[in-house]
Protein backbone atom coordinates (compact mmCIF):
# COMPACT_ATOMS: atom_id res chain seq x y z
CA UNK A 1 0.00 0.00 0.00
CA UNK A 2 2.79 2.41 0.59
CA UNK A 3 3.65 2.14 -3.09
CA UNK A 4 0.24 3.61 -4.00
CA UNK A 5 0.91 6.85 -2.16
CA UNK A 6 2.46 9.69 -4.06
CA UNK A 7 5.04 11.86 -2.36
CA UNK A 8 3.77 15.22 -1.11
CA UNK A 9 4.42 17.96 -3.62
CA UNK A 10 6.41 20.93 -2.42
CA UNK A 11 5.58 24.40 -3.73
CA UNK A 12 7.41 24.98 -6.96
CA UNK A 13 10.02 27.69 -7.01
CA UNK A 14 10.68 29.39 -10.31
CA UNK A 15 13.85 28.15 -11.96
CA UNK A 16 15.10 31.66 -12.69
CA UNK A 17 15.02 32.70 -9.01
CA UNK A 18 12.27 35.33 -9.23
CA UNK A 19 9.67 35.65 -6.50
CA UNK A 20 6.01 36.55 -6.75
CA UNK A 21 5.62 39.87 -8.63
CA UNK A 22 4.48 42.92 -6.72
CA UNK A 23 4.52 43.62 -3.02
CA UNK A 24 2.86 40.35 -2.03
CA UNK A 25 6.15 38.56 -2.52
CA UNK A 26 8.31 41.26 -0.96
CA UNK A 27 9.78 41.03 2.52
CA UNK A 28 7.87 43.60 4.59
CA UNK A 29 7.24 44.32 8.24
CA UNK A 30 3.91 43.91 9.99
CA UNK A 31 3.79 47.66 10.58
CA UNK A 32 4.13 48.36 6.83
CA UNK A 33 1.34 45.88 6.06
CA UNK A 34 -0.90 47.42 8.75
CA UNK A 35 -0.34 50.96 7.46
CA UNK A 36 -0.75 50.03 3.76
CA UNK A 37 -3.38 47.25 3.64
CA UNK A 38 -4.56 48.22 0.15
CA UNK A 39 -1.28 46.93 -1.26
CA UNK A 40 -1.77 43.43 0.13
CA UNK A 41 -5.53 42.77 0.15
CA UNK A 42 -7.08 41.20 -2.91
CA UNK A 43 -9.49 43.59 -4.69
CA UNK A 44 -13.14 43.03 -3.81
CA UNK A 45 -15.22 43.88 -6.89
CA UNK A 46 -18.66 44.08 -5.20
CA UNK A 47 -17.31 46.54 -2.62
CA UNK A 48 -15.64 48.58 -5.39
CA UNK A 49 -18.92 48.67 -7.35
CA UNK A 50 -20.86 49.77 -4.24
CA UNK A 51 -18.32 52.52 -3.57
CA UNK A 52 -18.42 53.75 -7.16
CA UNK A 53 -22.23 53.88 -7.15
CA UNK A 54 -22.23 55.65 -3.77
CA UNK A 55 -19.76 58.32 -4.84
CA UNK A 56 -21.61 58.84 -8.14
CA UNK A 57 -24.89 59.32 -6.30
CA UNK A 58 -23.31 61.77 -3.83
CA UNK A 59 -21.80 63.88 -6.63
CA UNK A 60 -25.10 63.76 -8.53
CA UNK A 61 -27.00 64.91 -5.43
CA UNK A 62 -24.58 67.81 -4.91
CA UNK A 63 -25.06 68.80 -8.57
CA UNK A 64 -28.83 68.61 -8.10
CA UNK A 65 -28.66 70.87 -5.02
CA UNK A 66 -26.50 73.36 -6.94
CA UNK A 67 -28.95 73.40 -9.86
CA UNK A 68 -31.91 73.93 -7.52
CA UNK A 69 -30.16 76.86 -5.82
CA UNK A 70 -29.45 78.47 -9.20
CA UNK A 71 -33.11 78.09 -10.21
CA UNK A 72 -34.39 79.33 -6.86
CA UNK A 73 -32.92 82.82 -7.16
CA UNK A 74 -35.57 85.28 -6.04
CA UNK A 75 -36.87 87.45 -8.85
CA UNK A 76 -38.95 90.60 -8.67
CA UNK A 77 -40.51 92.91 -11.19
CA UNK A 78 -38.60 96.14 -11.58
CA UNK A 79 -39.50 99.30 -13.45
CA UNK A 80 -36.78 101.31 -15.17
CA UNK A 81 -36.71 105.09 -15.69
CA UNK A 82 -38.66 104.81 -18.96
CA UNK A 83 -41.49 102.95 -17.30
CA UNK A 84 -40.74 99.51 -18.74
CA UNK A 85 -41.13 96.49 -16.53
CA UNK A 86 -38.59 93.69 -16.38
CA UNK A 87 -37.65 90.81 -14.07
CA UNK A 88 -34.59 91.29 -11.91
CA UNK A 89 -32.82 89.13 -9.34
CA UNK A 90 -32.75 90.35 -5.79
CA UNK A 91 -29.28 91.48 -4.86
CA UNK A 92 -27.67 92.33 -1.60
CA UNK A 93 -25.78 95.47 -0.74
CA UNK A 94 -22.83 93.17 -0.07
CA UNK A 95 -22.67 91.86 -3.70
Amino acid sequence: MSADREPAKEPQKPADGFRTPGLRGAQTTTLFRAVNPELFIKPNKPVMAFGLVSITLCVGYLGYLHAMKENDQQLYEAVDSEGERYMRRKTSKWD
